[in-house]
């Protein structure tokens, strides 16, 4: 009994792990990738908060295209 509660505790926390992990939307990868800073598809540099997490005209744009190619210029602040 005990080893089937560590199994279930263990598989929850890797379910947990796997749905969490799906859901990023942005990563320093894709800014490597497109050779921008996160600012130019956010509204904040900063990577927490309601801000760092809100997408600006260009970022909408990357998020229906996956690219920057056509974008829209983002607004200077």
């Amino acid at each position: 009994m005990r080893n089937f509660r560590i199994l279930v505790g263990i598989g929850a926390m890797t379910v947990a792990f796997v749905a969490t992990n799906s859901l990023s939307f942005a990563t320093s990868e894709m800014a490597k990738k497109e050779k921008k800073a996160c600012i130019t598809c956010h509204e904040s540099k900063l990577p927490k908060g309601d801000e760092g997490k809100k997408l600006n005209k260009t970022g909408e744009y990357y998020k229906k295209n996956k690219t920057l190619e056509g974008a829209p210029a983002a607004d200077k602040k």
